[in-house]
């Protein structure tokens, strides 16, 4: 029988002319001189040199029992088995049964030096056995040290702190005091936006998932400059137009401020479009009003290419807040402003126990310097970037991803059933995290849909860790979608 051959980047496999071979056949040809898709092989989690001690502490499940016994049922928890965890080093966590987990969600963008970094471990340590608290009516060198590390970090004349406890105290504290400074109580915040769950912040967060039925006032949410799902896409001084609207239509003229992410974390890691924060500056600076940059989720090194998300648009706030990563894990926010913005906070006494605690400043110092040791804000550009690319590879891969975005070891990961239409793709969400968890790797979720992965890992992460994330995502994807079929590309000639 005269044979043909058909050519293709895959090998050469005879076929007949006579006769096509049955599909199932040709299939079974194929796949035979084909090398092995890396998705169907369990990837190996890079070597780590510690285990931690054995557990000798109360079950999983007496854990759960006293949570919903004693704790707020508004508590939910990750994955259908809750995760049992009690050991934790760099950029890996242990559970119950010793096994290791790399974190990839780093306890929501907090731990950005690594789990129980030593010298911060120190730190606390050596501070809670001299002085655990006393007060800022009393001095203390810790406080002040800080504060003026703290502020050699910032663009500008931003150079007064005050400190918090969480994100939270510090997005209210910054609303606040624009409103004192302006003399207006308008606040603009973007739809999207995630701010704090408190009185005032809950009306600047612009999620009904994290919203209250309860009085909020005075907040007026804006388009939301998002290049994947926006309606001018990655044009941000288009959006800004809609900041000009609400001044002119929503309010007297006059604002108080503008408070925005430069990227969104809750909100399922959306980068605000390019131009967009600087168009809008110019326009609430025009309306008397102050901006304030929420560095929370994204400040600290964690974009990589800057120390601050917001310098990525070449913007000064006049307030900046930030909390989780200032600290690595310990309960800590701050408010850095100017000194004319600070000095409206004297018309009345603000005070604040727990803001400005010895043993949390202790370790806020201890963090920066750490990041300053270990080059982390190198380390999250450098690892970052690897680790971006590689999930963008997949996406010629797997239908089901929309879209990779972010900076640094700030990135998310958006799954949607119809890449044209962006229908979120959620069961398939739930799915791929639970299988990554089975096989070692911890990340969130977010989004108002909660499609999106959400990608935070402590900035100690090396390539070795991001290559084994990505082949995790990408074994737990092949088992959701099968990879886009290839068998066209090889049609009977």
């Amino acid at each position: 029988m005269m044979m043909r051959k058909s050519v293709s980047r895959c090998g050469v496999l005879p076929l007949a002319s006579a006769s096509p071979l049955p599909i199932q056949r040709w299939l079974s040809q194929l796949a035979a001189h084909q090398s092995p898709d890396p998705s169907s092989v369990l990837p190996k989690m890079p070597p780590f040199d510690y285990s931690p001690p054995p557990y000798v502490g109360p079950s999983a499940a007496d854990i759960l029992a006293k949570r919903r016994q004693y704790l707020s049922p508004s508590l939910f928890h990750f994955y259908s088995r809750p995760l049992h965890l009690v050991d934790g080093k760099k950029q890996y966590l242990f559970d119950v049964d010793g096994r290791r987990y790399l974190d990839a969600f780093g306890g929501i963008a907090t731990v950005c030096c690594g789990h129980c970094h030593p010298d911060i471990v120190k730190a606390i340590v050596d501070q809670t056995n001299r002085l655990q608290h006393s007060t800022v009516l009393y001095l203390n060198s810790a406080i002040a040290d800080f504060a003026e590390a703290l502020a050699s970090k910032m663009p500008g004349d931003l150079k007064v702190v005050f400190f918090t406890n969480s994100g939270t105290e510090a997005n209210e504290l910054a609303m606040m005091m624009a409103r004192l400074y302006t003399g207006c109580h308008d606040m603009i915040s973007l739809r999207n936006a995630y701010h704090g769950n408190a009185a005032g912040t809950m009306g600047a967060t612009a999620q009904r998932v994290w919203k209250f039925n309860v009085v909020q006032t005075g907040v007026h949410h804006a388009l939301n400059p998002d290049p994947y799902r926006g309606v001018f896409g990655s044009d941000g001084e288009k959006y800004a137009k809609d900041i000009d609207d609400l001044i002119e239509f929503g309010t007297s003229g006059r604002v108080a401020g503008f408070i925005s992410e430069a990227i969104q974390g809750v909100g399922g890691i959306i980068e605000l479009a390019p131009g967009y924060l600087p168009a809008v500056y110019s326009s609430i600076k025009k309306a008397g009003g102050l901006t304030i940059a929420d560095e929370v989720q994204c400040g600290f090194a964690r974009t990589g290419s800057n120390f601050w998300g917001f310098e990525a648009q070449g913007v000064i706030p006049d307030i900046v807040t930030m909390a989780k990563g200032i600290g690595n894990g310990i309960p800590l926010g701050a408010v850095v402003t100017t000194p004319e913005v600070a000095k409206v906070l004297t018309q009345r006494s603000y005070f604040n126990t727990f803001g400005g605690n010895p043993v949390c400043t202790t370790a806020g110092l201890a963090v920066l310097n750490v990041i300053e040791k270990e080059k982390l804000q190198e380390n999250a550009h450098i690892v970052g970037s690897h680790l971006k690319n590689r999930l963008t590879s997949l996406m010629d891969k797997y239908e089901v991803i929309g879209d990779v975005r972010g900076r640094g070891l700030i990135l998310g990961v958006e799954l949607v059933t119809d890449r044209e239409l962006k229908t979120p793709a959620k069961d398939e969400t739930t799915h791929v995290m639970e299988m990554m968890r089975d096989n070692g790797v911890l990340i969130g979720r977010g989004g108002i849909y909660g499609n999106v992965f959400r990608i935070t890992p402590p900035l100690c992460l090396t390539k070795e860790d991001a290559d084994y994330l990505v082949d995790v995502m990408d074994y737990a994807l092949s088992k959701v979608q099968q990879p886009a079929e290839i068998t066209l590309r090889f049609l009977l000639c």
